[in-house]
């Protein structure tokens, strides 16, 4: 049996069973899942309707993510799922689908930030530079360093993301969808989205704890 998206099989709004007078066509046909998982890039390219082609991410290790707050975007490798509303399955294989909160690597935001704003992105970075000032600071031009000052009035960060970028791991959602583009894209997760998600990582995890 082939799989259909069809709805003929479903029964009408008042409960009454729909006759069966035709047999499935090709444009209702559906494919298998992706599962497109956590490991070096496989991609493969499936032949669709128009002879267009869809691009089934089988196996991916990176993705281009969003930081809103900062109108800034980098590659960055994907650490690990860490939720999946939809299925913990989904969790415990580390299957990237849309709407799945995954870990992602900090380095490629903070260098950024820092050198975006030549400062430190953590109060422990900014202990690590006092360490090192022995050393000579790069000359800037006056025109450089008021322009660094301007920029510095608007550096505030959120200390839920600072308590990450000190772990070196950041949260982040996919917005793409792997088995359809072959990508797994996304955006670093902020301000009440991710004050949720942190509290449903928590009470998860107290539970399994009670659990065992």
């Amino acid at each position: 049996m082939g799989i259909s998206r069809s709805s003929r099989h479903k029964r009408s709004a008042t409960g009454a069973q729909r006759a069966h007078y035709r047999k499935k066509r090709k444009f209702e046909l559906g494919r298998q899942p992706a599962n497109t998982r956590l490991g070096p890039k496989r991609i493969h390219s499936v032949r669709v309707r128009g002879g267009n082609l869809k691009f089934r991410a089988l196996r991916l290790d990176t993705g281009n993510f969003a930081w809103a707050s900062e109108h800034t975007t980098r590659k960055t490798r994907i650490i690990g799922v860490v939720y999946n509303a939809s299925n913990n399955e989904l969790v415990r294989t580390n299957t990237l689908v849309k709407g799945a909160i995954i870990q992602v690597d900090a380095t490629p935001f903070r260098q950024w930030y820092e050198a975006h704003y030549a400062q430190p992105i953590t109060k422990k970075g900014t202990k690590a530079q006092a360490a090192a000032s022995g050393e000579e600071p790069a000359k800037r031009s006056n025109h450089l360093q008021r322009k660094l000052e301007e920029r510095r009035n608007d550096s505030k960060i959120d200390p839920l993301l600072e308590q990450q970028f000190v772990a070196g791991r950041l949260y982040a959602c996919i917005s793409s969808r792997p088995g359809q583009c072959g990508r797994a894209d996304g955006y670093i997760l902020e301000g009440k989205e991710l004050e949720f998600y942190v509290r449903k990582l928590r009470s998860g995890k107290q539970k399994h704890g009670h659990g065992a």
